[in-house]
């Protein structure tokens, strides 16, 4: 499957020109996990899948990883840079979700944290309540994964999205780079990571609550098999 996708990229490439955007090209250059257009892209080399390096950084922090899109255990020393897909990206252009000014693709994540218009969409979002309140009581004995405290500053008790509104209002210009106090809170977060764009990192890879979508209390398998059951149950 992944061959018949870089073989669609590839016939794109040949059949457009390098001065314009191709249709969709945006959503062919995109991760996998994000789901957002390539930003630093880094492939493993046993099975040649291509994943933003921020996004795989998590996968390299476990005993025997495996490749987030096959599957397949991959050696975390064997995961390199990816030249061919950063030159794909400086070959096309698409209209940024905000402004619609014309980004070549390779600049497109840094547009985006620092356009205006995107920014302003993403302060308006209204915040997540779930549909039905639960009733369970909340474990005195687990890490607390709902507020975080600003890295840069200290402020304390912020959701994902006052998170973001604060360090977009108030660090926008901070160049330390810091620990996403989100991932740090995960099972599989590292404590000692710093992000490069802290601001591009908070807008790319927190748009949702995990506590929205994932049980910490099981394993991978009993997850699907829940998972299974309530598609199921739909049908």
């Amino acid at each position: 499957m992944m061959a018949m996708f870089r073989s669609f990229v590839s016939t794109s490439t040949r059949q457009q020109p390098s001065s314009g955007p191709a249709e969709g090209i945006e959503s062919q250059l995109s991760c996998p996990i994000c789901l957002e257009v390539f930003h630093r892209p880094v492939s493993i080399n046993s099975c040649a899948h291509t994943f933003c390096g921020e996004c795989l950084q998590p996968c390299l922090q476990v005993t025997s990883p495996l490749c987030p899109l096959c599957r397949v255990p991959f050696d975390p020393k064997k995961v390199e840079r990816s030249s061919s897909m950063e030159k794909r990206l400086a070959s096309y252009k698409a209209p940024c979700r905000g402004c619609n000014k014309k980004v070549a693709l390779v600049k497109m994540r840094s547009h985006v944290a620092s356009c205006s218009k995107v920014q302003q969409q993403t302060a308006n979002c209204p915040e997540f309540v779930p549909v039905v309140p639960t009733s369970q009581p909340i474990p005195s004995n687990i890490p607390n994964r709902s507020t975080f405290v600003c890295p840069f500053c200290g402020a304390r008790n912020l959701d994902q999205q006052q998170l973001v509104k604060h360090c977009m209002d108030n660090h926008r210009n901070d160049p330390n780079k810091v620990v996403c106090p989100v991932c740090s809170a995960m099972p599989w977060g590292d404590p000692s990571y710093k992000s490069s764009n802290f601001l591009q990192h908070l807008l790319h890879r927190h748009k949702f609550s995990y506590d929205t979508f994932v049980d910490y209390s099981i394993d991978e398998e009993a997850a699907l098999q829940a998972a299974l059951a309530l598609s199921l149950a739909g049908n």
